[in-house]
């Protein structure tokens, strides 16, 4: 994911990008932010209208908040969170072409679309040990079987796991 991020030098490009990710955004919520639904105070981002027409929170990365304010310095944006250069919102195919431009230059041949941030995202919690209940509430899903779907277990997380055995005294007394 550094690498990706890295990889784009435009400034409004790489902070959509990486905003996708820290969130577990769809592409299509992305463009829909107003700046008004950056709750920085709380650090939560305000998705509104998502898939379904449901609203929900989700987190807002401490890391990401230096770039966020330097795109608002940057290109004070109006209506919208990323603005097209008409004022309208940016576009979701930009975002798609962006990325892939981004996964060539980081050398990445593995497939992946703007999407696959979003399975990142929820994997790479799981992978932390975050409760897949509030990644469940974090992607908006209604069902956990739904987000299960989306995390994966990886052979990082498997390597983790510690037998019970290893945690019992087995020498004689």
């Amino acid at each position: 994911m550094a690498r990706i991020i890295r990889a784009i030098s435009n400034l409004k490009q790489r902070t959509a990008i990486a905003l996708i990710y820290s969130a577990g955004l769809r592409i299509s919520e992305a463009v829909n932010l107003k700046p008004a639904d950056i709750d920085e105070g709380r650090k939560l981002i305000i998705v509104r209208s998502a898939k379904g027409q449901k609203d929900r929170i989700t987190v807002l990365s401490d890391a990401i908040l230096p770039m966020l304010d330097d795109y608002r310095r940057q290109y004070k944006p109006g209506n919208w969170l990323f603005e097209s250069p008409d004022g309208g919102k940016y576009h979701a195919r930009s975002i798609q072409h962006v990325f892939h431009r981004a996964k060539e230059k980081a050398g990445i041949a593995k497939p992946a679309t703007v999407h696959t941030l979003r399975h990142s995202f929820a994997t790479h919690l799981l992978e932390r040990g975050t409760d897949i209940r509030f990644i469940q509430e974090l992607l908006g899903h209604n069902s956990s079987k739904t987000t299960e779907i989306y995390t994966h277990v990886s052979t990082k997380a498997l390597g983790k796991i510690i037998s019970p055995l290893d945690n019992l005294d087995l020498q004689d007394k």
